[in-house]
């Protein structure tokens, strides 16, 4: 893969706009925008010609059919992608609006570790990326999942976050999430997580966890090599946020790992999230409950 690159700067360099002596940086800054647009044409063009898809993005969904077809329209105009739809079950037409796009679908237990998983096992892509129904990819975003895992050292990457909302509260999370993902390297499923499938399946996939999936996989990951976030940003919903407000949401995620982190049974942190959710004044149960 890692070839694809090569020659690319000299075969090009002639087109590119070159800065004049004495002009601002407004003259680089024009220079990497079109060196980066010829790098995505060249790549299109070589992946265009192979016999198969090298992404597949994995999309878990229970009854998100509105949510559904917004995530897939933000995968539509890209090259040598393949899509893989797994239903947990749905009773809403999540099922139909897959089949309306004309991608893959599958059936599993609900669970969004099992169905990414399921998903996974029959992907044919040489990169995997799991999407959330609820968050659409960037534009561009196979491009960045290509460049970030041929580079050397890069176990998984992830995009940056960006909420579907206007409100300054929700700003302030992005920059939260953003900063823990780039210095911490530790972003969530609701980024986009991708990386290579050979590493997915050595790895043993998802835990077959009920929640805190994504943050075991990265932390394992992490051992494994760098965890790279791309420079453009996922838009999620903030219906999940707007429920409980974003204050309580982000304490109640906290809480989630904090509970992770001591040990608390994962079925039963999965238990206390969903009641927390539809009632702020439960109680975290007893680590030592079965």
């Amino acid at each position: 893969m890692s070839d694809l690159w090569s020659g690319f700067p000299n075969q090009s360099a002639h087109l590119l706009p070159k800065p004049e002596k004495g002009r601002d940086k407004e003259r680089e800054k024009e220079r990497k925008i079109w060196r980066s647009l010829f790098r995505r044409a060249h790549y299109t063009r070589v992946v265009a010609t192979g016999s198969h898809s090298d992404i597949s993005v994995i999309i878990p969904v229970l009854n998100d059919a509105e949510a559904l077809d917004l995530a897939l329209s933000s995968t539509q105009d890209c090259t040598g992608v393949e899509l893989i739809v797994v239903d947990g079950g749905s009773s809403d037409e999540s099922a139909e609006v897959a089949l309306s796009r004309g991608v893959k679908i599958l059936h599993s237990p609900p669970g969004r570790a099992r169905q990414m998983n399921t998903g996974a096992e029959v992907a044919e892509g040489t990169f995997l990326v799991f999407l959330h129904a609820d968050t659409r990819l960037p534009e561009g975003f196979d491009y960045h999942v290509r460049r970030i895992l041929t580079q050397s050292g890069v176990a998984a990457g992830a995009f940056q976050l960006q909420i579907d909302a206007p409100s300054a509260r929700w700003r302030f999370i992005e920059k939260t999430a953003n900063w823990r993902s780039q210095y911490l390297q530790m972003p969530y499923g609701d980024q986009a997580i991708f990386l290579g499938a050979e590493l997915f399946r050595e790895m043993g996939g998802f835990p077959d966890l009920p929640i805190m999936e994504d943050f075991e996989l990265i932390r394992r990951l992490k051992g494994r090599g760098r965890i790279v976030i791309a420079p453009a940003a996922v838009l999620t919903s903030a219906r999940r946020w707007e429920k409980l407000g974003a204050v309580r949401t982000t304490l109640i995620n906290q809480l989630m790992i904090l509970g992770f982190y001591l040990g608390f049974e994962p079925s039963r942190l999965a238990r206390w999230y969903r009641a927390k959710r539809a009632n702020p004044k439960s109680q975290i149960p007893n680590s030592k409950e079965t």
